[in-house]
């Protein structure tokens, strides 16, 4: 069965449509839109109109992220359909948090100590012991 690809930009009848890039080429930076028009009736529209945080992401972070709500985020499915580790999904899961600007995950959270855990990090021991302290912190 042949797949078809998707792309993140469609063609709107006025010829062909490009993904929009979202970094400048040359420096690299975050490009803005100044310009919106629409393509059946012509109207435009100028000004500085931000980006969503999808559009932060890069070629590779989109198409990771495609991949991980295809396997409905389920990290080890994620793991057979890239080929890649437990850490490396995370990694990358953690880039595409940074680069949309969530902030940052709390290590003291229950997932950061089972992602130290499931990484290696830590012990089953320590992470016993740092779970059983979230749980008296959120009894306080």
């Amino acid at each position: 069965m042949i797949e078809k690809k998707r792309e993140s930009a469609r063609d709107t009848g006025d010829g062909v449509v490009h993904p929009m890039p979202t970094q400048c080429p040359i420096c690299a930076r975050e490009l803005r839109v100044v310009r919106l028009t629409c393509g059946g009736c012509g109207t435009s529209l100028e000004g500085r109109f931000g980006l969503g945080r999808l559009q932060r992401l890069s070629r590779e972070q989109i198409a990771f992220v495609e991949v991980f709500i295809k396997c409905r985020v389920k990290i080890k499915d994620v793991e057979q359909e890239l080929g890649i580790s437990y850490p490396t999904v995370i990694a990358r899961l953690d880039q595409v948090v940074a680069a949309m600007d969530f902030p940052a995950e709390s290590p003291s959270s229950q997932q950061g100590v089972l992602d130290d855990l499931a990484g290696g990090k830590i012990d089953a021991k320590e992470a016993a012991t740092r779970l059983k302290a979230l749980l008296k912190q959120g009894d306080t």
